[in-house]
């Protein structure tokens, strides 16, 4: 089990850096950090972190979608550490969602993504993996990816009308969603 890491919040200067690339997957502080971030995503009811979210400018992010109380809805998936990821391939389709982030606290997006992507991937063993991700959970790798290169999800909307407060989100979309 790892520690619970502190995080960051929006205008913290990392969060706006590109990420370095990770040379040994071996190293023991990465591996501690693999296990710190798994702790930490849960903690806080997260579907997906990133190392520079804590103040580590590396290129490693967490996706574990889980149904949860930010995402009630989340499809369920063993976390997964993803060590220099890329999007090789992805759909011509994009499909605008609702998207927040551990940074931004009581703060929703509706962002536009790309429907399904191919990534490629070394695990936390230094395996390299290929996979396709559609829907919700390629809607979290894009998210946690732009955090390796300073992007955070409001740089991505297509007009500030598109922000609503958590309280809101909860009133209006999760309801929505409950009553049809």
């Amino acid at each position: 089990m790892g520690e619970l890491l502190s995080i960051l919040q929006l205008g913290n200067p990392v969060l706006r850096q590109k990420a370095s690339l990770i040379e040994n997957i071996n190293d023991e502080n990465l591996q501690k950090l693999i296990d710190d971030l798994m702790t930490t995503v849960v903690q806080a009811n997260g579907v997906g972190i990133a190392a520079p979210q804590v103040a580590q400018s590396c290129r490693l992010f967490i996706v574990a979608s889980r149904p949860n109380p930010r995402y009630p809805n989340a499809p369920q998936m063993e976390p997964s550490a993803m060590i220099n990821p890329k999007i090789i391939a992805h759909s011509t389709e994009i499909v605008e969602g609702w998207e927040g982030c551990l940074c931004v606290p009581g703060i929703r997006g509706l962002v536009p993504r790309y429907q399904a992507i191919e990534v490629e991937y070394t695990d936390r063993n230094g395996k390299l993996q290929k996979q396709e991700l559609s829907d919700f959970v390629a809607r979290i790798f894009q998210h946690e990816y732009d955090h390796l290169d300073g992007i955070i999800f409001l740089d991505r909307l297509k007009d500030t009308l598109d922000i609503i407060t958590e309280q809101e989100y909860k009133k209006q979309i999760l309801q929505t969603v409950h009553s049809t």
